[in-house]
């Protein structure tokens, strides 16, 4: 077994990989609008009611035809995924690894087809799909190795008379509902690391974002996973959803989304339904409302491009993503007036053409995100942007950032999940760190210091789970920045760790006497 190492992105200056990237997006393009079954302990399942997939950068393009289960269904799928546990979670570990790295060589062997699915359906610009699709593989690789360590007889202290053993089992049937923003890694994190453990899972992907969950579902088909390990289960989260999470045989649920829907599966999971036996284990990412704090002894320009990176990266819908930047007042005035000329350069359009900012997921987030810019500008002064791209036929809002706004301000305590960054002007380094700490939320942030002192200060005081030191708030890399929030950011799970596994295992204590 090799070292684990990161996936290596591709250079998109090379022109190798622009033509191959190009002849992908064609291939998808002659592939559009095909439908696709759910896929239920091996079977096709086709639904009256269907969700349809559209290119949000092209919002006449429909991507492809999915299911929409119900009730009934979501028991099939939940009957399938029981059925199926009690020989996986029998399956040598050695062999459920295999099929995470069998996985891994069939994404990396397709990579700019998988990426040029995700252009399409969720519209990342070239570069961050394939980051997407280098952290989905890196999921894989980490997960499978931690997976064979995980399996080993942990160590004990010896006690005279006694063999003892201490190590790890299954925990049961999980629903994974992952979110669209990162519809293939973080889809792929939460239920490669539930099937290595020897669990099963009914996999329920966003409505946004079908095709990338069924690409994945197909290639686990494809390699020989069994059947039922892994159901894919396109359906309605009002209908199916809450029965999957209500029903007894759930023995826990991996979210990543919003931080009212995550609260609203960790109210309905606690409750405990005729017929459970156990306590349902929740396993939640919620968001953030992330802040970069730019001191007064930092340079400036390259903290403008730490921010406006951070903040319109994927159009900041990111759990991530810079929302708030507070910035000291002595050099309030010059980093707002470099931050504007940095905007306003930011080009918009197609995602399938490599532009930097291309459009937002859907109709309702360009409405949400919309109306939270008409209270920003009750708020504080629009500096850049504030409006809809009315020339192009999809989801396109202009960066916008907002100047003056005050800490208890809507937009600078309510996640956004769009292009529009709220400026902040703190009197001085201490009223900074206070201001980055007064959200209910506390997953990502930033400091650009030139000072040590202030430097480690942060470290001790500024409360996320990802804090990042001279550099933008975005980016973790999987096992390099183990990636998860504090408060109402979620349950600090810490995807891309080497503790994350612990989370779909429970521990067993055998004692002989001998």
């Amino acid at each position: 077994m090799t070292t684990f190492k990161n996936e290596v992105y591709f250079d998109y200056t090379k022109e190798e990989n622009i033509t191959k990237q190009k002849e992908a997006l064609e291939y998808v393009r002659q592939q559009l609008g095909k439908e696709y079954p759910n896929m239920v302990g091996g079977k096709e399942v086709f639904t009256e009611r269907k969700t349809v997939s559209i290119n949000p950068a092209n919002k006449d393009e429909v991507v492809g035809t999915f299911q929409k289960a119900g009730k009934a269904e979501a028991e099939d799928a939940m009957q399938a995924a029981v059925k199926a546990f009690e020989t996986w979670k029998h399956t040598p570990v050695e062999e459920r690894a295999n099929f995470l790295f069998r996985a891994a060589d069939e994404i990396r062997k397709r990579r700019y087809e998988i990426n040029a699915w995700m252009i399409t359906e969720a519209g990342k610009n070239w570069g961050e799909a394939d980051a997407d699709t280098c952290e989905a593989i890196d999921f894989l690789e980490l997960y499978g190795r931690e997976a064979l360590r995980y399996a080993q007889d942990q160590p004990l202290t010896e006690w005279p008379g006694e063999k003892n053993r201490y190590f790890y089992i299954p925990l049961g049937v999980g629903i994974v509902i992952p979110p669209w923003n990162f519809p293939f890694a973080i889809m792929i994190g939460i239920t490669s690391s539930a099937i290595v453990t020897g669990n099963t899972v009914v996999l329920k992907p966003s409505s946004e974002t079908p095709m990338m969950a069924w690409l994945f579902a197909d290639i686990m088909k494809n390699i020989g996973l069994p059947e039922g390990v892994l159901n894919f289960f396109v359906a309605s989260g009002a209908e199916a959803g809450d029965y999957l999470v209500d029903h007894p045989k759930t023995r826990f649920i991996s979210f990543t989304g919003s931080m009212e829907v995550g609260l609203r599966i960790i109210e309905r999971a606690g409750k405990t339904n005729p017929g459970q036996i156990w306590i349902k284990r929740v396993v939640a990412e919620m968001g953030g409302k992330d802040s970069i704090i730019v001191d007064s002894e930092t340079d400036i320009d390259t903290a403008v491009q730490g921010t406006w990176t951070a903040a319109f990266g994927f159009q900041g819908q990111k759990c991530s993503a810079c929302s708030r930047v507070i910035v000291d007042e002595k050099i309030y005035d010059e980093f707002v007036a470099k931050l504007k000329v940095a905007v306003d350069a930011i080009p918009s359009g197609n995602p399938a053409d490599n532009v930097y900012a291309g459009p937002v997921i859907s109709a309702s987030a360009e409405k949400s995100i919309l109306n939270y810019i008409e209270i920003g500008k009750q708020e504080g002064k629009l500096l850049c942007g504030g409006e809809k791209i009315a020339d192009m036929n999809g989801f396109f809002i202009k960066p916008t950032v907002f100047i003056d706004i005050d800490p208890m301000a809507r937009i600078s305590q309510e996640e956004i999940f769009g292009p529009v960054l709220a400026v902040i002007k703190a009197k001085d380094y201490d009223h900074a760190l206070e201001i980055a700490n007064n959200t209910i939320y506390g997953l990502t942030g930033a400091v650009y210091s030139n000072n040590r002192e202030k430097l480690d200060r942060a470290t001790r005081d500024f409360h996320v789970g990802n804090l990042y030191l001279n550099r933008k708030c975005t980016g973790a890399m999987v096992d390099v920045h183990p990636f998860g929030g504090f408060n109402m950011s979620g349950t600090d799970s810490k995807a891309g760790s080497k503790d994350y596994l612990a989370l779909f295992l429970q521990g067993k204590s055998v004692a002989e006497k001998i």
